[in-house]
């Protein structure tokens, strides 16, 4: 009975740390982070068919790919205001996005596409 308790411990000992260190690796953590320091980070998975996220300078972007025949289609909206970023910041955004994939073609949702 005692070995049996032993074990049932030490199965939740090790469940606890499972939880606690992912809980730590998760990607919705770093971007949160990234948020409140003010700098960029693009969270995307190599499936083209995924959405990624991407903070800059406290704002957060969405955005959406769309495998063409030719090019990657990205379109790209704000989930809260991007308020006090110059033109300037939405080209390193879309520079930064480039980098990732070099053939895409990237439009911006409204309110920005008139910036």
């Amino acid at each position: 009975m005692v070995w049996m308790l032993r074990f049932v411990l030490l199965l939740l000992l090790i469940l606890f740390f499972y939880y606690v260190s992912k809980s730590f690796l998760t990607p919705n953590r770093k971007l949160k982070s990234a948020r409140k320091q003010k700098r960029f980070l693009l969270l995307d998975s190599d499936d083209v068919r995924r959405n990624f996220l991407l903070t800059y300078k406290g704002a957060v972007f969405t955005g959406e790919k769309y495998n063409g025949s030719t090019a990657i289609s990205i379109t790209i909206w704000p989930q809260n205001n991007p308020s006090g970023l110059a033109k300037e910041d939405f080209n390193f955004i879309e520079k930064k996005i480039c980098e990732k994939y070099p053939n895409a073609e990237i439009h911006w949702k409204s309110p920005i596409r008139n910036s």
